[in-house]
């Protein structure tokens, strides 16, 4: 069996947020010109919209070393810090390696071949609608590609298919897993669906790991309705008020785990 914690230097997980990533170095060059060319006394560097003035030249190396090292940031953890962190999040639960098991919202594959990595006789599937505007190359062909690479082809498959209504039997996978792919569901009962979803497909007694950005504690009452117990979250509650602090509310990551009731039906 492969070694679990080291990655394939030819796997390639994507650039998550592509656009956000594009937008944050525009606003940085923007930030950074405004300064440069304020500094040099070719404008004023105040902005007049109707009454109200900014002084976009002073606010510029400010505003443009901000969003410059948010971008970077954005970049290298979709390179290399989500590499480290999917080992950290599958080390929360205990792999016998016979498991059967299924990454909802796969993308390229990140944790589905993460977890693929740990096994021995059992397998992964993955399912994705392949939306490239959350990450880039986001395609079935590449998630196979970095199954190969990380040398696990052979226990790896995956499937177009909506969350909302996962092609599989009840009761069908030992362990289920999704990472930062349900808050792309935008209304509060198409969530409510793939959970409902995740906890059918959840045999008694099977795990979940849902790691995300938002949305945390309705996906928590959501497993709860679904039959899972021991609903827990295993982040950092700190680091979460300090990434919402820092977003102005609008991410609150965490990680929950749950176990689905050994007594439910399945």
């Amino acid at each position: 069996m492969p070694d679990s914690s080291t990655p394939s230097p030819a796997a390639d997980y994507g650039l998550d947020a592509p656009g956000a990533v594009r937008n944050l170095f525009i606003v940085a060059g923007a930030g950074l010109l405004a300064w440069i060319t304020f500094k040099a006394q070719l404008w004023s560097g105040m902005l007049a919209l109707g009454p109200f003035v900014f002084p976009l030249g002073r606010m510029g190396l400010s505003a443009g070393l901000a969003c410059g090292g948010m971008g970077a940031w954005m970049a290298w953890d979709s390179k290399v810090g989500k590499v480290r962190e999917r080992e950290r999040l599958l080390d929360l639960l205990a792999w016998t390696g016979r498991e059967r098991v299924l990454d909802v919202g796969c993308g390229r594959g990140l944790l589905l071949v993460g977890a693929a990595k740990r096994l021995s006789t059992g397998s992964a599937a993955g399912i994705d609608l392949w939306q490239e505007e959350d990450l880039s190359g986001n395609r079935p062909e590449a998630t196979l590609d970095n199954a190969r690479l990380e040398g696990v082809a052979e226990r790896v498959e995956v499937h177009t298919a909506d969350m909302r209504k996962i092609p599989f039997p009840d009761g069908s996978f030992d362990t289920v897993l999704s990472m930062n792919a349900i808050h792309n569901i935008y209304s509060t009962p198409g969530r409510a669906a793939a959970l409902a979803e995740i906890a059918r497909v959840l045999k008694p007694g099977g795990t979940v790991l849902i790691v995300d950005i938002r949305h945390l504690r309705e996906y928590a009452a959501a497993l709860r309705a679904g039959g899972c117990t021991d609903v827990r979250n295993a982040s950092s509650e700190f680091g979460a008020i300090v990434v919402r602090i820092i977003t102005l509310g609008l991410v609150w990551p965490g990680t929950l785990i749950a176990r689905k009731d050994a007594r439910a039906a399945g």
